[in-house]
């Protein structure tokens, strides 16, 4: 039985590069409220879901509270407790609300930054195949390299919550 519900769409939405934040031209993607998850067991929900997907690298915290980015790897969250308001794409960007059964894409350059969580508030991280993770502070010097990373990192084989014929094949080739 699979735990994502049928027909799941995400929202997909581009941030411009505002200077500091890169960002990307891949659109953003966020599934809302698109995995059942266990009550008894959500991270294990989530990081299963994922890496059934070809996404590993799992881990298990939250957002952090400060503007960063990751130019070298894309990355996906998966919200399995609690809430929080997240400000996508930088200062310029979107504020979210994410909840538990939420998932969010995040292709490389994309800035994020935690507003507000609840105390509860746990996200499951992971990346595709081969990635190299370095967290990125909004700087115009990591803002000028990022430029000639982002271009380099892979497309992901597959969308880490619908597979191999999910939305983000769709929408990131």
């Amino acid at each position: 039985m699979s735990v994502v519900l049928d027909k799941a769409e995400p929202l997909a939405i581009v941030f411009e590069d505002d200077g500091l934040v890169p960002n990307n031209i891949l659109p953003f993607l966020v599934y809302q409220g698109a995995v059942k998850l266990d009550p008894k067991r959500p991270e294990e929900t989530i990081e299963l879901l994922f890496e059934a997907n070809g996404w590993g690298g799992t881990w298990r915290n939250g957002v952090y509270d400060y503007l960063h980015y990751h130019a070298t790897v894309h990355e996906v969250l998966g919200v399995a407790r609690g809430s929080a308001r997240v400000r996508f794409g930088g200062d310029h960007g979107q504020e979210l609300q994410i909840q538990a059964g939420d998932v969010a894409i995040l292709p490389a350059g994309t800035g994020h930054q935690c507003i507000k969580a609840s105390d509860d508030f746990c996200v499951i991280g992971a990346y595709p195949p081969g990635a190299k993770t370095e967290i990125t502070r909004a700087t115009p010097e990591n803002h000028a390299k990022a430029l000639k990373t982002i271009p380099r990192v892979a497309l992901p084989p597959a969308d880490p919550v619908t597979g191999k014929d999910g939305a983000l094949m769709r929408l990131w080739r």
